[in-house]
């Protein structure tokens, strides 16, 4: 789906197949979740790392390389500064929850607007915990391990929710949304940062079989649903892909909505369907581990890929202007 708007007007324009621009949209929340709602995709159907476990043991490992490897080809610096922009992180006494923030990669860019003291950096993974509790700038930063799905603050209590790079491993995903919402103040703001869901059919076997990409009606369906007002999508996306996203992106959108009233979300979804604590099925669990992380193996040397593409156009465009559109 490409989606377009010069004006702060909303509409919905029809597919495009080649590329398209990372640039600012605001998308309408009745068309999206009509969208949503005839998706042909089956959300509810958990991709193979979509699930605590497997996520947990994921990133056992991917913990050692990840500022050194996953960061540099589908997070960088400049596209954190881009995804955090609609968070609105204008006062330094803001009260924020960074939700799955790992590594604390984004935390870092949450710090350079917020006084560290105010900011609470949760993860699942005591592995990922480990790499942020050693960066110094985070050393204010109050650090917990805890359920994004489960979240162990009380109602009402921030003016800003950032997660960056975690839905995609919630089993339900409107549930995390949800307890954004319960979280925050009436006013506060949540911002989700996370994949796209690519068009390219071998991309999309990968991604499918890897871990949850949503599409951008999705996003919105969930926020609205949770109760959300003003939301709105800002694409993003590494400046080597040339605005591309047919491949889809593991970081591809900047998802914000405001929470009107107190309380928890009006959207009840009964108990949870999956925890870590709970008993699992090795002769389930390994080969969806070990066949996930090889799915997952297409998105790290996929921005190898466009990165090497991009260099070759880039040269060629110093003597045939048009080749970008090759990209």
């Amino acid at each position: 789906m490409r989606v377009d708007a010069t004006s702060r007007t909303s509409f919905v324009t029809r597919p495009r197949a080649r590329k398209d621009h990372v640039q600012c949209r605001r998308l309408s929340t009745r068309r999206c979740a009509s969208a949503s709602a005839s998706s042909e995709r089956p959300i509810r159907q958990q991709r193979l790392i979509q699930h605590k476990q497997e996520a947990y043991w994921f990133y056992r490992f991917l913990s050692i390389v990840y500022d050194h490897i996953v960061n540099p080809g589908h997070w960088t610096e400049d596209m954190r500064k881009e995804a955090l922009e609609p968070a609105k992180l204008d006062q330094r006494d803001l009260k924020v929850y960074d939700v799955g923030g790992g590594t604390g990669f984004c935390t870092l860019g949450i710090v350079e607007h917020v006084d560290g003291k105010h900011v609470t950096l949760l993860d699942q993974s005591p592995h990922q915990l480990a790499k942020a509790k050693a960066k110094p700038a985070l050393e204010q930063v109050t650090i917990v391990e805890g359920d994004a799905e489960d979240l162990p603050f009380e109602n009402d209590s921030a003016d800003r929710y950032v997660s960056a790079g975690s839905i995609e491993y919630w089993p339900e995903p409107q549930r995390g949304i949800c307890e954004a919402y319960r979280v925050l103040k009436p006013g506060g703001l949540a911002c989700l940062i996370g994949p796209v869901h690519p068009t390219h059919p071998v991309s999309r076997f990968f991604a499918d079989a890897w871990m949850l990409f949503p599409s951008e009606e999705e996003y919105m369906d969930w926020f609205t649903k949770a109760g959300f007002e003003n939301v709105e999508i800002k694409r993003i996306g590494p400046k080597w892909y040339r605005g591309v996203r047919r491949h889809g992106l593991i970081m591809g959108c900047s998802v914000t909505g405001v929470k009107p009233n107190p309380g928890p979300s009006p959207l009840d979804l009964g108990p949870k369907m999956e925890s870590r604590q709970a008993k699992f099925n090795p002769m389930v669990f390994l080969p969806r581990l070990l066949l996930g992380t090889a799915a997952g193996f297409y998105y790290f040397v996929l921005p190898i890929y466009m990165f090497l593409k991009h260099v070759v156009i880039s040269g060629l465009e110093k003597v045939y202007p048009k080749a970008a559109s090759w990209m």
